[in-house]
């Protein structure tokens, strides 16, 4: 196995999906399927860094869980990441309880109920806290 290869998520707007993409993340819109439907509907390809991100038409999620994809973030720009979601209107989820030292988290959903975290810690630093407790 080599790793990801991509990320697909159902979206009910192409286009407001595609905001939240690239206001949150910086995502870089990199194909549109436009009318044409090679797959199972209308998509559009993205590029967060390398990795691709697919949204595809269809329902919305019917409804929220802890199921979550996290990024990761430099903690420098917590702040700026948090006022981007505010823009955006989106909803905050309270993030659960923490071991001290094991970093910083935004969770919040998109447009379909998506969960995403943006994180600040790495999986070494998380790991090396839960052993001192």
């Amino acid at each position: 196995m080599e790793g990801i290869s991509h990320m697909t998520f159902i979206v009910r707007d192409l286009e407001k999906a595609t905001m939240f993409f690239e206001q949150i993340f910086d995502a870089k819109e990199v194909y549109s399927s436009g009318e044409d439907t090679f797959s199972l509907s209308k998509e559009k390809f993205f590029l967060i860094g390398d990795l691709w991100i697919a949204i595809m038409e269809g329902e919305s999620l019917p409804s929220r869980t802890y199921n979550h994809i996290a990024f990761k973030i430099e903690d420098a720009d917590y702040m700026m990441y948090l006022e981007r979601i505010n823009a955006l209107g989106l909803e905050i989820k309270e993030g659960r309880a923490r071991v001290v030292g094991e970093a910083n988290s935004i969770y919040f959903y998109d447009f379909d109920n998506h969960l995403f975290e943006l994180h600040t810690g790495t999986l070494i630093e998380r790991l090396r806290e839960y052993k001192k407790k």
